[in-house]
């Protein structure tokens, strides 16, 4: 699989609002679906390719892809295997490809998040080391 990630569109092959079943036809069935419907919130149904490291979260009542979490440490970021860097290293990719604004917060959990409001995506690090990365549409 392409574990390319494409700021804002998506992951590969995989695109940002694509409804489930075509993620299916790409990505094969996956290991866990869940359905979370919370009355505050749309319906999302998540679904775990746990081999992949690769969690999809599609929302809405008729559900499109809204957001990728990759565990993989194959992934790929600007041409960059994204998860052989620390924490100043991610910093320094994404200035040098213009995402120059930066949140950064120690999670409760014991993870740094390391967010980039403009790319919508995240970071989070565990002793300087990657170990996940949300991105959104």
């Amino acid at each position: 699989m392409n574990l390319t990630i494409n700021i804002k569109q998506g992951l590969g092959e995989i695109s940002f609002l694509m409804p489930v079943e075509e993620v299916v036809r790409i990505m094969g069935t996956a290991d866990e679906v869940e359905n979370i419907d919370n009355a505050a919130d749309e319906p999302t149904t998540v679904l775990r390719y746990n081999d992949l490291g690769i969690t999809l979260f599609f929302e809405g009542e008729n559900p499109v892809l809204a957001c990728i979490d990759v565990c993989n440490e194959e992934a790929t970021l600007f041409d960059k295997n994204i998860f052989e860097m620390d924490e100043r290293e991610i910093v320094a990719l994404m200035v040098s490809n213009n995402y120059t604004e930066q949140d950064v917060d120690d999670e409760d959990w014991g993870e740094r998040r390391i967010s980039f409001p403009e790319g919508n995506i995240d970071f989070f690090l565990e002793d300087n080391e990657l170990t996940s990365i949300i991105i959104g549409q």
